[in-house]
């Protein structure tokens, strides 16, 4: 049994991360452990949580104008971040719960946490000593939670004038947050870009692998397939996984002022060519859309499809590496969700087979996307 001590007086404080703007990650081979077993993703899962429950207390600290400051923004919606880290709060207090229970099997990152407080408490002092097994993930773990939770308080502190996937406007729009424990969905953005399109590579790999997705498409991208090939080829080409909408066009729909056009077009076009692909699902581009569009999509039988789990493969920051290597993180902080990645980035080829084959045996199950949503 290995045992969590004190670690560095740092740790104390919210402590320096990289400027706004840079992306999260973490070079996985910090961690000590392989996931081959359900045992051993509970014990990593265990460790994320708890840096993350670290850093998001130490964030409570600052101040309007300090959190402002390192968020890089001159005015934040300081109730909408409040409210995100509410939601947060509740998610690590279920997810370290169902991690615990394997703490009889080995004992690592255990701490008596039975409510709210409790897991408040064991965050403050949540600490590594620098001659435990896990030292050398420690401090990288530390920075990697602490730019994560402020890219999503930067999302949270632009609502409402900029919406995004962590803004939630109604019972229509769904996330993650719904599944069970140990259960992801594999999802595509189609993005604004023609080419790279690994649409092809991406269904051919999933099927090999008894595996499906939610694939989200432009419009006039499957316009434009069909006037290259068959109804019957596109058929083929995303046969056995799931198709939704992003739109006519990938750009804001909360702005655009033909967006309902945008969103009936598409889903109308994919109804009529895809019907046994087709899943009455919008996800909106960058997720941003209206926040009084509710009557809108109920009116059209179609849910708002968000993520909870984002690779960052789209803006060309990351290697392939390292956004799988965030996205593995992602699923030990958050044990279920839709993972969100971009089927225009050669990275995808690299990405999502190295996620699957390192938790192939974790434990985790992948949603069949006509399960998912319902």
């Amino acid at each position: 049994m290995r045992i969590v001590f004190l670690f560095m007086a740092g740790l104390l404080s919210f402590g320096a991360v990289a400027a706004p703007g840079d992306i999260a990650t973490l070079d996985r081979s910090t961690w000590p452990e392989q996931l081959n077993n359900p045992t051993l993703f509970d014990v990593a899962s265990r460790a994320e949580i708890l840096m993350f429950a670290r850093v998001l207390l130490a964030s409570e600290s600052l101040d309007e104008p300090a959190l402002a400051d390192r968020l890089g923004l001159r005015t934040i919606n300081l109730e909408s971040i409040n409210n995100l880290r509410q939601r947060m709060w509740q998610r690590l207090l279920a997810n370290y719960n169902f991690a615990q229970q394997s703490c009889d099997q080995d004992a690592s990152f255990c701490f008596l946490v039975e409510d709210m407080p409790t897991l408040r408490e064991q965050a403050a002092k949540f600490q590594v000593s620098d001659e435990s097994y896990y030292t050398r993930w420690a401090e990288p773990s530390r920075l990697f939670h602490a730019q994560y939770l402020d890219e999503q308080m930067r999302k949270a502190a632009l609502s409402p004038q900029t919406s995004s996937e962590v803004d939630h406007f109604g019972d229509y729009e769904r996330n993650g947050d719904e599944m069970n424990d140990r259960l992801f969905l594999l999802s595509f953005d189609s993005a604004a870009n023609a080419v790279p399109d690994n649409t092809g590579w991406a269904t051919e790999y999933l099927r090999k692998s008894n595996m499906s997705g939610t694939f989200f498409v432009l419009g006039k991208d499957i316009q434009n397939r069909l006037a290259e090939r068959s109804v019957a080829g596109l058929q083929a080409l995303y046969s056995g996984q799931c198709i939704g909408v992003q739109g006519w066009e990938f750009r804001s729909h909360s702005h655009w002022q033909d967006w309902q056009d945008s969103v009936r077009r598409s889903a109308d076009l994919v109804k009529s060519k895809l019907p046994e692909n087709y899943v009455p699902l919008f996800r909106p581009p960058d997720g941003q859309r209206r926040a009084d569009a509710g009557d809108f999509f109920k009116s059209q039988g179609l849910q708002v499809a968000l993520w909870d789990i984002d690779a960052q493969d789209g803006a060309g920051k990351l290697k392939a590496s390292e956004s799988a290597q965030r996205v593995l993180t992602l699923m030990l902080l958050w044990r279920h969700g839709v993972i969100n990645f971009n089927v225009k980035q050669d990275g995808v080829k690299t990405s999502m087979p190295w996620l699957i084959t390192q938790t192939a045996q974790s434990g985790i199950g992948w949603e069949d996307c006509q399960d998912a949503f319902r």
